[in-house]
Protein backbone atom coordinates (compact mmCIF):
# COMPACT_ATOMS: atom_id res chain seq x y z
CA UNK A 1 0.00 0.00 0.00
CA UNK A 2 2.93 2.34 0.63
CA UNK A 3 3.83 1.77 -2.86
CA UNK A 4 0.59 3.06 -3.92
CA UNK A 5 0.95 6.67 -2.41
CA UNK A 6 3.44 7.44 -5.17
CA UNK A 7 2.61 9.39 -8.33
CA UNK A 8 5.76 9.01 -10.46
CA UNK A 9 4.38 10.41 -13.44
CA UNK A 10 2.50 13.31 -11.73
CA UNK A 11 5.45 13.82 -8.97
CA UNK A 12 7.71 14.00 -12.13
CA UNK A 13 5.90 16.43 -14.59
CA UNK A 14 5.50 19.09 -11.20
CA UNK A 15 9.20 18.88 -10.98
CA UNK A 16 9.80 19.47 -14.92
CA UNK A 17 7.49 22.66 -14.25
CA UNK A 18 9.57 24.06 -10.90
CA UNK A 19 13.02 24.09 -12.73
CA UNK A 20 11.05 26.96 -15.53
CA UNK A 21 12.48 25.26 -18.66
CA UNK A 22 12.30 27.74 -21.31
CA UNK A 23 10.13 26.05 -24.21
CA UNK A 24 11.27 26.12 -27.44
CA UNK A 25 8.73 23.28 -28.51
CA UNK A 26 4.77 22.31 -28.74
CA UNK A 27 2.32 22.84 -27.69
CA UNK A 28 2.82 26.51 -28.88
CA UNK A 29 0.64 28.07 -26.23
CA UNK A 30 3.73 27.81 -23.90
CA UNK A 31 2.12 27.80 -20.61
CA UNK A 32 -0.73 29.74 -21.67
CA UNK A 33 0.70 32.71 -22.61
CA UNK A 34 -0.21 32.53 -26.58
CA UNK A 35 -3.59 31.41 -26.30
CA UNK A 36 -7.07 33.57 -25.81
CA UNK A 37 -7.15 35.27 -22.66
CA UNK A 38 -10.38 34.29 -22.02
CA UNK A 39 -9.77 30.80 -22.17
CA UNK A 40 -6.49 31.26 -20.49
CA UNK A 41 -7.98 32.53 -17.31
CA UNK A 42 -10.95 30.20 -16.89
CA UNK A 43 -8.14 26.92 -17.17
CA UNK A 44 -5.97 28.56 -15.04
CA UNK A 45 -1.98 28.43 -14.77
CA UNK A 46 -1.61 24.88 -13.10
CA UNK A 47 -3.11 22.91 -15.89
CA UNK A 48 -1.63 24.89 -18.80
CA UNK A 49 1.61 24.74 -17.29
CA UNK A 50 1.38 20.24 -17.37
CA UNK A 51 -0.03 20.31 -20.67
CA UNK A 52 3.19 19.48 -21.86
CA UNK A 53 4.65 16.60 -24.63
CA UNK A 54 6.41 13.90 -24.90
CA UNK A 55 10.33 15.52 -24.26
CA UNK A 56 12.71 13.29 -22.82
CA UNK A 57 12.23 14.15 -19.32
CA UNK A 58 8.79 13.47 -19.34
CA UNK A 59 9.37 10.07 -21.02
CA UNK A 60 6.87 8.83 -23.97
CA UNK A 61 3.66 6.57 -24.11
CA UNK A 62 4.74 4.84 -27.18
CA UNK A 63 8.04 3.70 -25.24
CA UNK A 64 7.83 3.93 -21.95
CA UNK A 65 11.19 4.01 -19.88
CA UNK A 66 10.54 6.31 -17.11
CA UNK A 67 7.85 8.06 -15.27
CA UNK A 68 5.15 6.62 -17.55
CA UNK A 69 6.81 3.23 -17.33
CA UNK A 70 6.63 3.43 -13.08
CA UNK A 71 3.12 4.95 -13.15
CA UNK A 72 1.97 2.01 -15.55
CA UNK A 73 3.61 -0.66 -13.39
CA UNK A 74 2.02 0.87 -10.12
CA UNK A 75 -1.31 0.55 -11.84
CA UNK A 76 -1.03 -3.23 -12.87
CA UNK A 77 -0.11 -3.68 -9.14
CA UNK A 78 -3.58 -1.53 -8.32
CA UNK A 79 -5.76 -3.85 -10.53
CA UNK A 80 -4.03 -6.69 -10.18
CA UNK A 81 -2.65 -6.95 -13.50
CA UNK A 82 0.77 -8.02 -15.05
CA UNK A 83 0.70 -4.87 -17.26
CA UNK A 84 -1.14 -1.99 -17.56
CA UNK A 85 -1.11 0.17 -20.78
CA UNK A 86 -2.57 4.13 -20.43
CA UNK A 87 -4.93 5.14 -22.92
CA UNK A 88 -5.51 8.87 -23.71
CA UNK A 89 -8.54 7.77 -26.13
CA UNK A 90 -10.66 6.61 -24.02
CA UNK A 91 -11.41 3.31 -23.15
CA UNK A 92 -12.73 2.70 -27.36
CA UNK A 93 -9.47 3.06 -28.05
CA UNK A 94 -8.50 0.49 -25.57
CA UNK A 95 -11.39 -2.25 -26.69
CA UNK A 96 -9.90 -1.92 -30.01
CA UNK A 97 -6.43 -2.45 -29.22
CA UNK A 98 -8.08 -5.84 -27.48
CA UNK A 99 -9.51 -6.77 -30.45
CA UNK A 100 -7.22 -6.44 -33.07
CA UNK A 101 -4.20 -7.45 -30.57
CA UNK A 102 -6.00 -10.96 -31.07
CA UNK A 103 -7.33 -11.02 -34.18
CA UNK A 104 -6.71 -10.54 -38.06
CA UNK A 105 -8.77 -10.97 -41.36
CA UNK A 106 -11.14 -13.24 -41.49
CA UNK A 107 -10.68 -15.02 -37.76
CA UNK A 108 -13.29 -15.22 -35.73
CA UNK A 109 -14.06 -13.52 -32.31
CA UNK A 110 -17.18 -14.45 -30.12
CA UNK A 111 -18.80 -11.25 -29.03
CA UNK A 112 -22.73 -10.24 -27.76
CA UNK A 113 -24.57 -8.75 -29.80
CA UNK A 114 -25.28 -5.69 -27.51
CA UNK A 115 -21.63 -4.78 -28.12
CA UNK A 116 -20.66 -0.69 -27.88
CA UNK A 117 -20.02 0.67 -31.28
CA UNK A 118 -16.01 0.77 -31.08
CA UNK A 119 -16.12 -3.01 -30.43
CA UNK A 120 -17.97 -3.12 -33.77
CA UNK A 121 -15.57 -0.57 -35.35
CA UNK A 122 -12.74 -2.56 -34.34
CA UNK A 123 -14.03 -5.65 -35.98
CA UNK A 124 -14.19 -4.04 -39.31
CA UNK A 125 -10.60 -2.56 -38.29
CA UNK A 126 -9.44 -5.79 -38.02
CA UNK A 127 -11.34 -7.55 -40.31
CA UNK A 128 -12.70 -10.55 -37.78
CA UNK A 129 -15.61 -12.15 -38.23
CA UNK A 130 -18.10 -11.86 -35.29
CA UNK A 131 -19.87 -14.28 -33.67
CA UNK A 132 -22.66 -13.14 -32.00
CA UNK A 133 -24.29 -14.65 -28.84
CA UNK A 134 -27.50 -13.10 -28.40
CA UNK A 135 -27.64 -11.28 -24.56
CA UNK A 136 -30.54 -12.05 -22.29
CA UNK A 137 -33.71 -9.39 -22.78
CA UNK A 138 -35.51 -8.10 -20.11
CA UNK A 139 -39.00 -7.52 -21.00
CA UNK A 140 -39.80 -5.89 -17.70
CA UNK A 141 -37.22 -3.18 -18.44
CA UNK A 142 -36.59 -3.36 -21.82
CA UNK A 143 -33.04 -3.34 -21.77
CA UNK A 144 -30.12 -6.63 -22.67
CA UNK A 145 -28.18 -7.70 -20.25
CA UNK A 146 -25.48 -10.37 -20.36
CA UNK A 147 -24.21 -13.07 -21.82
CA UNK A 148 -24.72 -16.96 -20.12
CA UNK A 149 -22.34 -19.37 -19.70
CA UNK A 150 -24.99 -21.70 -21.69
CA UNK A 151 -24.44 -19.19 -24.49
CA UNK A 152 -20.69 -19.23 -24.16
CA UNK A 153 -20.42 -22.77 -24.07
CA UNK A 154 -22.81 -23.10 -27.14
CA UNK A 155 -20.87 -20.50 -29.34
CA UNK A 156 -17.58 -21.81 -27.55
CA UNK A 157 -18.36 -25.70 -28.73
CA UNK A 158 -19.69 -24.83 -32.38
CA UNK A 159 -16.84 -22.30 -32.96
CA UNK A 160 -13.29 -23.60 -31.48
CA UNK A 161 -11.05 -21.76 -33.42
CA UNK A 162 -12.73 -18.46 -32.29
CA UNK A 163 -9.37 -16.32 -31.28
CA UNK A 164 -11.57 -14.84 -28.54
CA UNK A 165 -14.16 -13.80 -26.41
CA UNK A 166 -15.00 -10.65 -25.64
CA UNK A 167 -17.31 -10.23 -22.35
CA UNK A 168 -18.95 -6.75 -21.54
CA UNK A 169 -18.96 -6.64 -17.83
CA UNK A 170 -20.65 -5.09 -16.24
CA UNK A 171 -23.00 -3.96 -18.49
CA UNK A 172 -23.81 0.38 -19.04
CA UNK A 173 -26.62 -0.85 -16.46
CA UNK A 174 -24.49 -2.29 -14.01
CA UNK A 175 -25.21 -5.89 -14.81
CA UNK A 176 -22.59 -8.47 -14.24
CA UNK A 177 -22.56 -12.05 -15.90
CA UNK A 178 -20.69 -15.12 -14.27
CA UNK A 179 -17.92 -14.26 -15.06
CA UNK A 180 -15.48 -16.41 -13.45
CA UNK A 181 -17.39 -19.50 -14.87
CA UNK A 182 -17.07 -17.65 -18.64
CA UNK A 183 -13.61 -17.27 -18.13
CA UNK A 184 -12.74 -21.01 -16.69
CA UNK A 185 -14.92 -22.24 -19.85
CA UNK A 186 -13.15 -20.47 -22.22
CA UNK A 187 -9.28 -20.70 -21.25
CA UNK A 188 -10.89 -24.73 -21.29
CA UNK A 189 -10.50 -23.89 -25.27
CA UNK A 190 -7.75 -22.47 -25.13
CA UNK A 191 -9.02 -18.82 -26.16
CA UNK A 192 -8.55 -15.65 -24.24
CA UNK A 193 -11.46 -13.79 -22.54
CA UNK A 194 -10.98 -9.84 -23.50
CA UNK A 195 -13.34 -7.87 -21.28
CA UNK A 196 -15.68 -4.40 -21.90
CA UNK A 197 -14.98 -3.01 -18.40
CA UNK A 198 -15.54 0.45 -19.62
CA UNK A 199 -18.08 0.46 -16.66
CA UNK A 200 -16.46 -1.18 -14.17
CA UNK A 201 -13.71 0.58 -12.73
CA UNK A 202 -14.87 0.76 -9.30
CA UNK A 203 -15.70 -3.09 -8.96
CA UNK A 204 -11.73 -4.22 -8.48
CA UNK A 205 -11.67 -2.59 -5.21
CA UNK A 206 -14.65 -3.26 -3.02
CA UNK A 207 -15.52 -6.98 -2.29
CA UNK A 208 -19.38 -6.09 -2.04
CA UNK A 209 -19.18 -5.38 -5.99
CA UNK A 210 -19.10 -7.71 -8.81
CA UNK A 211 -15.79 -9.21 -9.48
CA UNK A 212 -13.14 -7.26 -11.90
CA UNK A 213 -12.17 -8.91 -15.19
CA UNK A 214 -8.48 -9.33 -13.81
CA UNK A 215 -10.31 -10.90 -10.18
CA UNK A 216 -11.75 -13.13 -12.82
CA UNK A 217 -8.93 -14.03 -14.44
CA UNK A 218 -9.67 -12.55 -17.94
CA UNK A 219 -6.59 -12.43 -20.33
CA UNK A 220 -7.29 -8.49 -21.08
CA UNK A 221 -9.61 -5.64 -19.79
CA UNK A 222 -10.27 -2.00 -21.15
CA UNK A 223 -11.37 -0.17 -18.29
CA UNK A 224 -12.45 3.58 -18.47
CA UNK A 225 -11.09 5.54 -14.95
CA UNK A 226 -12.45 8.54 -16.19
CA UNK A 227 -16.29 7.67 -16.05
CA UNK A 228 -16.33 6.33 -12.28
CA UNK A 229 -12.76 6.33 -11.18
CA UNK A 230 -11.80 10.21 -10.77
CA UNK A 231 -9.59 10.46 -13.87
CA UNK A 232 -9.97 13.23 -16.66
CA UNK A 233 -12.84 12.47 -19.77
CA UNK A 234 -10.63 10.59 -22.40
CA UNK A 235 -8.67 8.81 -19.66
CA UNK A 236 -8.41 4.64 -19.33
CA UNK A 237 -6.41 1.95 -19.09
CA UNK A 238 -6.02 -1.65 -20.91
CA UNK A 239 -5.04 -4.30 -18.39
CA UNK A 240 -3.70 -7.64 -19.14
CA UNK A 241 -2.63 -11.10 -17.60
CA UNK A 242 -1.22 -14.27 -18.21
CA UNK A 243 0.54 -15.84 -21.46
CA UNK A 244 -2.54 -15.84 -24.16
CA UNK A 245 -1.61 -12.19 -24.56
CA UNK A 246 1.63 -10.74 -25.94
CA UNK A 247 2.40 -7.30 -23.63
CA UNK A 248 4.58 -6.42 -26.36
CA UNK A 249 2.13 -6.97 -29.45
CA UNK A 250 -0.28 -5.02 -27.13
CA UNK A 251 2.09 -1.80 -27.14
CA UNK A 252 2.53 -2.20 -30.88
CA UNK A 253 -1.10 -1.96 -31.68
CA UNK A 254 -1.79 0.68 -28.95
CA UNK A 255 0.64 3.23 -30.53
CA UNK A 256 -0.74 2.52 -33.88
CA UNK A 257 -3.93 3.67 -32.24
CA UNK A 258 -2.80 6.85 -30.11
CA UNK A 259 -1.61 10.24 -31.14
CA UNK A 260 1.69 10.91 -30.35
CA UNK A 261 0.83 14.31 -29.35
CA UNK A 262 -0.51 13.23 -25.89
CA UNK A 263 -2.07 14.92 -23.23
CA UNK A 264 -0.21 14.78 -19.97
CA UNK A 265 -3.09 16.45 -18.22
CA UNK A 266 -4.58 12.77 -19.08
CA UNK A 267 -1.82 10.90 -18.57
CA UNK A 268 -1.41 12.60 -14.97
CA UNK A 269 -5.21 12.39 -14.02
CA UNK A 270 -4.67 8.45 -14.51
CA UNK A 271 -1.59 8.35 -12.24
CA UNK A 272 -3.37 10.18 -9.46
CA UNK A 273 -6.57 8.76 -9.64
CA UNK A 274 -5.15 5.26 -9.54
CA UNK A 275 -3.36 6.13 -5.94
CA UNK A 276 -6.96 7.66 -5.00
CA UNK A 277 -8.59 3.99 -6.09
CA UNK A 278 -5.71 2.21 -4.29
CA UNK A 279 -5.38 3.75 -1.31
CA UNK A 280 -8.81 5.15 -0.45
CA UNK A 281 -11.05 2.71 -3.20
CA UNK A 282 -12.42 0.52 -0.67
CA UNK A 283 -13.71 3.28 1.83
CA UNK A 284 -15.18 5.11 -1.12
CA UNK A 285 -17.23 2.66 -2.64
CA UNK A 286 -18.43 1.64 0.73
CA UNK A 287 -19.76 5.17 1.05
CA UNK A 288 -21.04 5.62 -2.51
CA UNK A 289 -23.02 1.95 -1.96
CA UNK A 290 -24.67 3.37 0.97
CA UNK A 291 -25.71 5.95 -0.62
CA UNK A 292 -27.41 4.41 -3.87
CA UNK A 293 -28.84 1.76 -1.60
CA UNK A 294 -30.51 4.51 0.18
CA UNK A 295 -31.75 6.45 -2.86
CA UNK A 296 -33.15 2.77 -3.85
CA UNK A 297 -35.32 2.55 -1.19
CA UNK A 298 -36.89 5.81 -1.44
CA UNK A 299 -37.12 5.90 -5.01
CA UNK A 300 -39.47 2.56 -4.82
CA UNK A 301 -41.70 4.38 -2.50
CA UNK A 302 -42.44 6.85 -5.26
CA UNK A 303 -45.65 5.83 -6.76
CA UNK A 304 -45.17 4.93 -10.66
CA UNK A 305 -41.60 5.25 -9.96
CA UNK A 306 -39.30 1.91 -9.41
CA UNK A 307 -35.60 1.21 -9.28
CA UNK A 308 -34.47 -2.55 -9.35
CA UNK A 309 -32.03 -4.19 -7.13
CA UNK A 310 -30.37 -7.67 -5.77
CA UNK A 311 -33.65 -9.47 -6.00
CA UNK A 312 -33.62 -9.71 -10.29
CA UNK A 313 -30.51 -11.70 -9.89
CA UNK A 314 -31.05 -14.92 -11.37
CA UNK A 315 -27.75 -17.02 -11.26
CA UNK A 316 -27.28 -16.74 -15.17
CA UNK A 317 -27.42 -13.50 -17.03
CA UNK A 318 -27.91 -11.13 -13.95
CA UNK A 319 -25.82 -13.42 -12.40
CA UNK A 320 -24.67 -9.87 -9.99
CA UNK A 321 -25.12 -6.23 -10.05
CA UNK A 322 -23.33 -2.93 -9.40
CA UNK A 323 -25.88 -1.29 -7.01
CA UNK A 324 -23.87 2.30 -7.61
CA UNK A 325 -25.89 2.09 -10.78
CA UNK A 326 -29.36 3.47 -10.72
CA UNK A 327 -31.67 2.00 -13.27
CA UNK A 328 -35.03 3.72 -12.80
CA UNK A 329 -37.91 2.45 -14.37
CA UNK A 330 -40.57 4.93 -14.86
CA UNK A 331 -42.43 2.76 -17.71
CA UNK A 332 -45.89 3.39 -15.36
CA UNK A 333 -46.28 7.14 -15.62
CA UNK A 334 -46.95 6.96 -19.46
CA UNK A 335 -43.90 8.87 -20.53
CA UNK A 336 -40.75 7.97 -22.10
CA UNK A 337 -37.40 7.75 -20.18
CA UNK A 338 -36.60 10.84 -22.84
CA UNK A 339 -39.45 13.34 -21.39
CA UNK A 340 -38.55 12.30 -18.27
CA UNK A 341 -34.55 13.56 -18.57
CA UNK A 342 -36.07 16.28 -20.84
CA UNK A 343 -38.51 16.74 -17.66
CA UNK A 344 -35.95 17.04 -14.80
CA UNK A 345 -33.56 19.25 -16.52
CA UNK A 346 -35.92 21.67 -17.20
CA UNK A 347 -37.89 21.87 -13.91
CA UNK A 348 -35.02 20.31 -11.64
CA UNK A 349 -31.84 20.86 -13.12
CA UNK A 350 -31.11 17.32 -12.59
CA UNK A 351 -28.98 15.82 -15.56
CA UNK A 352 -29.21 11.96 -15.72
CA UNK A 353 -26.51 9.55 -17.34
CA UNK A 354 -29.08 8.50 -20.11
CA UNK A 355 -32.81 7.52 -20.68
CA UNK A 356 -34.46 4.79 -23.26
CA UNK A 357 -38.45 4.69 -23.72
CA UNK A 358 -38.83 3.15 -20.20
CA UNK A 359 -35.90 4.33 -17.77
CA UNK A 360 -33.70 6.73 -17.06
CA UNK A 361 -29.93 5.51 -15.67
CA UNK A 362 -28.81 7.37 -12.75
CA UNK A 363 -24.69 6.49 -11.51
CA UNK A 364 -24.00 7.58 -8.32
CA UNK A 365 -20.43 8.30 -7.65
CA UNK A 366 -17.62 9.53 -4.91
CA UNK A 367 -18.43 12.85 -5.96
CA UNK A 368 -22.28 12.45 -4.66
CA UNK A 369 -23.38 13.32 -1.11
CA UNK A 370 -26.80 13.06 0.67
CA UNK A 371 -27.09 16.03 -0.31
CA UNK A 372 -27.32 15.72 -4.09
CA UNK A 373 -29.16 12.12 -3.33
CA UNK A 374 -31.86 13.95 -1.71
CA UNK A 375 -32.25 16.12 -4.09
CA UNK A 376 -32.50 13.45 -6.79
CA UNK A 377 -35.25 11.89 -4.78
CA UNK A 378 -37.23 15.28 -4.44
CA UNK A 379 -36.70 15.68 -8.08
CA UNK A 380 -38.06 12.00 -8.77
CA UNK A 381 -41.02 13.08 -6.30
CA UNK A 382 -42.15 15.69 -8.28
CA UNK A 383 -41.84 13.79 -11.51
CA UNK A 384 -44.52 11.42 -10.15
CA UNK A 385 -46.82 14.20 -8.36
CA UNK A 386 -46.86 15.77 -12.17
CA UNK A 387 -47.33 12.58 -13.78
CA UNK A 388 -48.75 9.35 -11.66
CA UNK A 389 -52.39 8.82 -12.12
CA UNK A 390 -53.70 7.06 -9.24
CA UNK A 391 -56.00 3.85 -9.01
CA UNK A 392 -54.97 3.06 -12.45
CA UNK A 393 -53.57 -0.25 -13.71
CA UNK A 394 -50.61 0.58 -15.12
CA UNK A 395 -48.79 -2.07 -15.68
CA UNK A 396 -51.34 -3.90 -18.46
CA UNK A 397 -51.48 -0.52 -20.08
CA UNK A 398 -47.71 -0.80 -20.64
CA UNK A 399 -45.97 -3.44 -23.55
CA UNK A 400 -42.40 -2.97 -23.23
CA UNK A 401 -40.43 -3.38 -27.04
CA UNK A 402 -37.16 -4.68 -27.45
CA UNK A 403 -35.36 -4.09 -30.94
CA UNK A 404 -35.01 -7.21 -32.60
CA UNK A 405 -31.23 -8.75 -33.58
CA UNK A 406 -31.04 -8.69 -36.70
CA UNK A 407 -29.30 -11.47 -39.11
CA UNK A 408 -25.80 -10.73 -40.26
CA UNK A 409 -25.51 -12.20 -43.95
CA UNK A 410 -21.75 -10.31 -44.86
CA UNK A 411 -18.83 -9.81 -42.57
CA UNK A 412 -18.77 -5.82 -41.28
CA UNK A 413 -16.02 -5.50 -43.44
CA UNK A 414 -17.36 -6.46 -46.37
CA UNK A 415 -20.36 -4.65 -45.94
CA UNK A 416 -18.22 -1.18 -44.77
CA UNK A 417 -15.92 -1.32 -47.60
CA UNK A 418 -18.53 -3.39 -50.24
CA UNK A 419 -20.22 -1.26 -53.45
CA UNK A 420 -23.09 0.97 -51.85
CA UNK A 421 -26.65 2.97 -52.82
CA UNK A 422 -28.87 5.01 -50.67
CA UNK A 423 -32.32 4.45 -50.12
CA UNK A 424 -35.27 5.38 -47.78
CA UNK A 425 -34.76 3.86 -44.62
CA UNK A 426 -38.59 3.26 -44.42
CA UNK A 427 -38.23 1.30 -47.82
CA UNK A 428 -34.93 -0.61 -46.92
CA UNK A 429 -36.59 -3.77 -45.05
CA UNK A 430 -34.94 -6.57 -46.80
CA UNK A 431 -31.40 -4.94 -47.47
CA UNK A 432 -28.54 -5.30 -46.31
CA UNK A 433 -27.04 -1.95 -44.25
CA UNK A 434 -24.05 -0.31 -45.12
CA UNK A 435 -23.72 1.93 -42.40
CA UNK A 436 -24.47 1.84 -38.37
CA UNK A 437 -27.50 3.06 -36.48
CA UNK A 438 -27.78 3.36 -32.97
CA UNK A 439 -29.34 4.92 -29.97
CA UNK A 440 -25.94 7.08 -27.98
CA UNK A 441 -26.16 6.46 -25.04
CA UNK A 442 -25.46 3.78 -24.41
CA UNK A 443 -24.12 3.41 -28.17
CA UNK A 444 -25.13 -0.25 -28.79
CA UNK A 445 -26.22 -0.01 -32.26
CA UNK A 446 -29.61 -1.06 -33.86
CA UNK A 447 -28.32 -2.28 -36.92
CA UNK A 448 -24.07 -2.70 -37.84
CA UNK A 449 -22.65 -3.05 -41.37
CA UNK A 450 -23.67 -6.07 -42.60
CA UNK A 451 -26.87 -6.91 -41.28
CA UNK A 452 -30.20 -7.38 -42.54
CA UNK A 453 -32.80 -4.73 -42.41
CA UNK A 454 -36.13 -5.79 -40.84
CA UNK A 455 -39.29 -3.85 -40.38
CA UNK A 456 -39.58 -4.14 -36.78
CA UNK A 457 -36.15 -2.58 -36.65
CA UNK A 458 -37.19 0.65 -38.62
CA UNK A 459 -40.45 0.72 -36.60
CA UNK A 460 -38.30 0.55 -33.62
CA UNK A 461 -36.01 3.25 -35.17
CA UNK A 462 -39.17 5.65 -35.47
CA UNK A 463 -40.61 5.00 -31.89
CA UNK A 464 -37.08 6.37 -30.47
CA UNK A 465 -36.73 8.97 -32.85
CA UNK A 466 -40.74 10.02 -32.03
CA UNK A 467 -39.66 10.30 -28.41
CA UNK A 468 -37.09 12.35 -29.31
CA UNK A 469 -34.04 10.16 -28.55
CA UNK A 470 -30.73 10.60 -30.20
CA UNK A 471 -30.63 8.16 -32.94
CA UNK A 472 -27.20 8.33 -34.17
CA UNK A 473 -25.07 6.63 -36.92
CA UNK A 474 -25.63 7.21 -40.65
CA UNK A 475 -24.51 9.55 -42.85
CA UNK A 476 -27.92 11.19 -43.00
CA UNK A 477 -28.67 13.01 -39.91
CA UNK A 478 -32.49 13.23 -40.44
CA UNK A 479 -32.41 9.47 -41.21
CA UNK A 480 -34.78 9.83 -44.13
CA UNK A 481 -31.90 8.27 -46.21
CA UNK A 482 -29.67 4.74 -45.04
CA UNK A 483 -26.71 3.83 -47.03
CA UNK A 484 -26.76 0.10 -48.09
CA UNK A 485 -25.34 -2.78 -50.05
CA UNK A 486 -26.09 -2.02 -54.03
CA UNK A 487 -28.18 -4.65 -55.67
CA UNK A 488 -26.86 -5.85 -59.17
CA UNK A 489 -29.88 -6.96 -61.43
CA UNK A 490 -29.21 -8.99 -64.46
CA UNK A 491 -28.73 -7.44 -67.97
CA UNK A 492 -31.75 -7.98 -70.48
Amino acid sequence: MERQQKTPLYEGLLNHINHSPYQFHIPGHKHGNGMDPDFREFIGPNALSIDLINIQPLDDLHHPHGIIKDAQNLAAEAFGADHTFFSVQGTSGAIMTMIMTVCGPGEKIIVPRNVHKSIMSAIIFSGATPIFIHPEIDDTLGISHGITVRSVEKALSSHPDAKGLLVINPTYFGISANLEKIVRLTHSYDIPVLVDEAHGVHIHFNDKLPVSAMQAGADMAATSVHKLGGSLTQSSVLNIQGERISARRVQSIISMLTTTSTSYILLASLDTARRYLATEGSKLTDRIIGLAESARRKINDIPGISCPGKEILDNNAVFDLDPTKLIISIKELNVTGYEVETWLREHENIEVELSDLYNILCIITSGDNTHTIDYLIGGLEKLSSEYYEPGKNHSESVRVQVPQIPTLSLSPRDAFYSETEIVKLNESAGRISAEFIMIYPPGIPIFIPGEIIEQDNIDYIYKNMESGLPVQGPEDPTLTFIRVIRERKPII
